[in-house]
């Protein structure tokens, strides 16, 4: 995690919140799965739709392209009821991995007190969550780890 005061300038300037795989903030990584790409874009769509009991609260999906893999929505802010949108991308990487990447941006204002971020981490929790208790690994192997005096 980023130290505090970096996330504190962070939230002060900033309305954006996007993942990147080598993102400086562990939170803001994305994920990538060894499950089908089915699986985990139905759980995506789900979480999206806010609605029904395994929706996110606040969340409610705008636009769901599956042959794209993008799926748009809009997150309102329990207290002010500020609408935000939210840009989730799932594809496969080269390795056959599922990939899911996401955006989340203020409508209004310069600044987000770290909304964004925030959002698009109980975002991804709450995905490793859903698909671990439909029995998925939710963990990415990595690769092992050379015995003393092995190079790798």
């Amino acid at each position: 995690m980023l130290p505090l005061r970096t996330r504190l300038w962070r939230a002060l300037t900033s309305n954006v919140a996007r993942t990147h795989p080598e993102h400086r903030d562990r939170r803001l990584r994305g994920r990538r799965y060894a499950i089908p790409f089915q699986v985990v874009w139905d759980r995506v769509r789900v979480l999206a739709d806010g609605s029904g009991p395994d929706g996110l609260r606040g969340w409610r999906r705008v636009r769901a392209d599956e042959q794209a893999g993008v799926l748009e929505a809009e997150s309102t802010t329990p207290l002010l009821r500020f609408v935000d949108d939210v840009r989730l991308t799932v594809t496969l990487d080269a390795d056959g991995q599922t990939r899911v990447q996401g955006e989340s941006r203020s409508r209004v204002g310069r600044a987000d007190l770290g909304t964004n971020a925030r959002r698009l981490h109980r975002f991804f929790r709450s995905l490793d969550q859903e698909l671990e208790a439909a029995g998925w690994p939710t963990a990415t192997p990595r690769s092992p780890t050379p015995a003393a005096g092995e190079e790798r």
